[in-house]
């Protein structure tokens, strides 16, 4: 009877079948990374912005290349090194002789999936230029604006910070990322595997026969769905105190701020539907809560020194409050 009426309320066939899809896609090339495959998706979904991090040879900028394939929408690729301009991101006006006016040309910001490698390679000035473009969905130039085309979504890569010629991003940059998205070694089993499929693939090009399983009319009427997703007043508080234990914990320097808690909850829409539900659960709000405050908090030194982590920080606040019935 539950299922019926389930059923009756959102119809999720359509995306339960595109999420598979692209699951068995990603799974095909990248190995034993599922909750990264998992939070990739869900950030597709929610309509937010995703930040990776990991060491070098990790198949970061794969899997970024990887979700941009699924998807038939424009893509953009912006290497970020530290001579770069804001000119190189936005675009420039150029001077037409023909017309004796100066036309807007626009940067490779102009698309619906940019993929941003190593962007903490690029010093303050140039991070500053995808500040309006991520929250505003627009870029100013010369006192122009321009609307950047729906759906527009940034997949940034980055090394971590003690890495050789990197920079720590802004904190409001980091805000306006929907998840931090951890990605490890992969383990013995997995490496081996990386090996056997390297070494039984015919062609050099892995994307070469990734076939899109979304338009960009699909992606918007997706995101549509999952924000008229059902979410209980009690699990709206849920996250809410969790993000507002994060400003009252001694062993942070730096809480997060309201945009956490609305990440939170879009992201959890996203798990929800991926799992073919149209209502949110604790678990869901729960297995978002790193990706979401990890990078939106800062630790106090004297616990930086103990060793601890942001996730170890979210896990014993997590632990802390009571999980809603």
């Amino acid at each position: 009877m539950e299922q019926e009426m389930f059923n009756q309320r959102t119809d999720l066939t359509q995306l339960s079948a595109a999420v598979d899809h692209i699951r068995q896609t990603l799974g095909k090339i990248i190995v034993g990374q599922k909750d990264v495959i998992d939070l990739l998706i869900a950030g597709l979904l929610a309509d937010g912005h995703l930040l990776l991090e990991g060491v070098p040879g990790v198949a970061k900028t794969l899997s970024a290349k990887l979700v941009a394939k699924c998807i038939s929408a424009s893509f953009s690729r912006i290497q970020f090194t530290p001579d770069l301009m804001p000119s190189d991101v936005l675009g420039t006006a150029v001077f037409s002789p023909k017309t004796a006016e100066f036309q807007f040309r626009h940067g490779p910001i102009f698309g619906n999936i940019i993929l941003v490698d190593e962007i903490n390679r690029a010093p303050a000035k140039t991070q500053s230029a995808l500040f309006e473009a991520m929250e505003e969905r627009q870029i100013t130039v010369d006192g122009n604006t321009y609307k950047l085309e729906e759906p527009f979504m940034v997949l940034a890569t980055q090394n971590p910070v003690d890495q050789e010629g990197t920079y720590r991003l802004p904190e409001a940059q980091l805000d306006r990322f929907l998840f931090k998205i951890e990605v490890k070694y992969p383990s013995l089993e997995d490496e081996i595997q990386i090996l056997v499929n390297q070494h039984q693939q015919k062609s050099d090009d892995q994307l070469l026969n990734i076939v899109p399983v979304l338009s960009v009319e699909q992606v918007k009427a997706v995101r549509s769905t999952i924000k008229a997703l059902f979410v209980e007043p009690k699990l709206l508080a849920y996250a809410a105190q969790i993000t507002h234990e994060t400003r009252n914990n001694k062993s942070l320097y730096l809480g997060a701020s309201p945009r956490a808690s609305l990440a939170m909850i879009n992201g959890a829409k996203a798990i929800a539907a991926m799992a073919g539900r149209d209502f949110v659960t604790p678990d869901d709000i729960i297995k978002v809560a790193i990706p979401v405050l990890a990078h939106r908090i800062m630790l106090s030194p004297e616990k930086e020194m103990e060793g601890l982590t942001p996730a170890d920080i979210i896990t014993q606040i997590i632990k802390k409050i009571e999980i809603p019935r």
